[in-house]
């Protein structure tokens, strides 16, 4: 970018919110996929009107903007591929406000997932979307990559609570999409156009977000079988029982030893997968369904199922859930992270194809998520020192991609696209049906200055 850009920028923000320091832009390089992309400057803005005079300048001079929440993504969304501008919403940290009686929040792209949750729960509401980076990701970037998480099983993924947007276009102009009321269809659902969009249409700058009341009773299971496919099965049957869970998690051996000082629980080498379940409603409900789904498991030969005895001890073991990810690398250096999503019914055969893939290319394999609503995380951990390793790794992800798809499924559950998913992206789509999606993102990028070369293969 030249300097005389810079300065526009500085003259637009200040020159204490715009950075083209290289420890500075190391910094904002990288997500979680390992990846890195030095940007040539990243700028901090703190209002929507800031955001749009960033946008006319990007458009009228042809840089690159990429909007950036945490950088917690796993497939490079947030990665400045072509260089250009990293865009923090950093500043754009503010609840604007949680209305009790009608249920909605009205929130900047910066907050911190966790942190609305924390808020609204003190009001007696309930906010559902719960990514396991839900400590430091922001609703922002769960907005871009419709973000999903446990309870995504009961109750839905973030595009269901989103109810309308303010956001800035490429172009630099400002529109709001969607009503704060319960019902809306006046002309095309552009809310959900976005959502989901991987900050390739517009930067998100106001979200109106839909509120539930906070369950009145929680149950927690913690349930051990002596192998995967035992536990897949009993997966099959709970959902297929007419009692849904808030939450049903699958987690295999190899992902339970990475954490096994955080689990509160002992674990033996007997032990095949876990089933961590969470059953919610009134006091009654909540007993009578988490007494069905026990019966459930033990029928599907469960070894032993626990029921956590308070908070504490739920917390504990959601705690343990939300550190598998990071603590893989105990079991290689590398890692490929998917998220895979079948037909709930076909969950026993996708983890029975997923040992044979392992197997037949010599790999270590991890597997664990939301079974509940069929999207598991496939983690293939490389060892390194291996030369044909990483061929053996892309086939592995190629074939996972194949059964995902033979399974009435998809390629990606909630993590998006990016960068990593691109050259699969024709598995599952057609040339007509990309050829489509192109042409949205050139009505409203026609400069193709927002977040270039995401999804799209070139």
């Amino acid at each position: 970018m030249r300097k005389e850009t810079i300065d526009k920028l500085i003259g637009i923000v200040g020159a204490k919110y715009v950075t083209t320091e290289k420890e500075d832009l190391i910094c904002y390089s990288y997500d979680a996929t390992g990846r890195e992309y030095l940007p040539e400057a990243v700028i901090f803005p703190e209002s929507r009107d800031e955001i749009s005079k960033i946008m006319r300048l990007a458009s009228s001079e042809g840089f690159p903007v990429i909007a950036r929440g945490a950088g917690s993504g796993f497939v490079g969304g947030s990665l400045a591929t072509h260089g250009g501008l990293i865009l923090s919403t950093k500043r754009l940290n503010r609840i604007l406000e949680i209305d009790k009686d009608n249920m909605v929040a009205v929130v900047e792209p910066g907050v911190i997932t966790g942190h609305l949750q924390h808020d609204v729960e003190a009001m007696g509401l309930f906010y559902p979307p719960d990514p396991s980076s839900l400590k430091f990701c922001t609703l922002g970037g769960n907005i871009a990559m419709g973000s999903g998480g446990p309870q995504a099983v009961k109750y839905g993924v973030t595009r269901d609570y989103v109810l309308g947007l303010e956001v800035v276009l490429p172009t630099g102009e400002v529109i709001t999409t969607g009503t704060r009321a319960a019902k809306g269809v006046v002309g095309y659902d552009l809310t959900r156009l976005f959502v989901g969009s991987e900050g390739t249409l517009g930067i998100v700058t106001k979200a109106i977000l839909k509120l539930i009341p906070m369950p009145i009773s929680k149950v927690t299971l913690y349930v051990e079988f002596p192998d995967t496919t035992q536990a897949a099965k009993a997966v099959s049957d709970i959902m297929a029982s007419g009692r849904t869970p808030a939450t049903l998690e699958f987690i295999d051996h190899s992902a339970l030893k990475c954490v096994r000082e955080a689990l509160s629980e002992p674990l033996n080498e007997e032990i095949g997968a876990i089933l961590l379940i969470e059953v919610h409603g009134s006091a009654s409900v909540s007993k009578e369904d988490s007494e069905k789904i026990i019966d459930l498991c033990k029928q599907n030969g469960s070894l032993r199922v626990k029921k956590t005895r308070n908070k504490k001890e739920a917390n504990g073991l959601w705690e343990a859930r939300r550190a598998i990810s990071p603590s893989l690398f105990k079991l290689g250096t590398k890692k490929i992270n998917e998220d895979i999503v079948v037909e709930r019914s076909n969950i026993p055969e996708l983890i029975e194809r997923l040992k044979a893939v392992s197997e037949k290319y010599a790999l270590t394999m991890a597997n664990f998520g939301h079974a509940g609503d069929g999207n598991i995380h496939v983690n293939i951990m490389l060892q390194g020192g291996d030369i044909n390793e990483k061929a053996r790794a892309e086939k592995a992800v190629r074939e996972v991609f194949q059964i995902a798809l033979e399974l009435g499924g998809t390629i990606s559950g909630e993590h998006g696209i990016g960068i990593s998913k691109q050259p699969y992206l024709r598995m599952e789509l057609s040339e007509k049906e990309i050829e489509l999606m192109k042409g949205i993102k050139k009505v409203f990028d026609p400069q193709n200055v927002l977040n270039p070369g995401k999804i799209f293969p070139d």
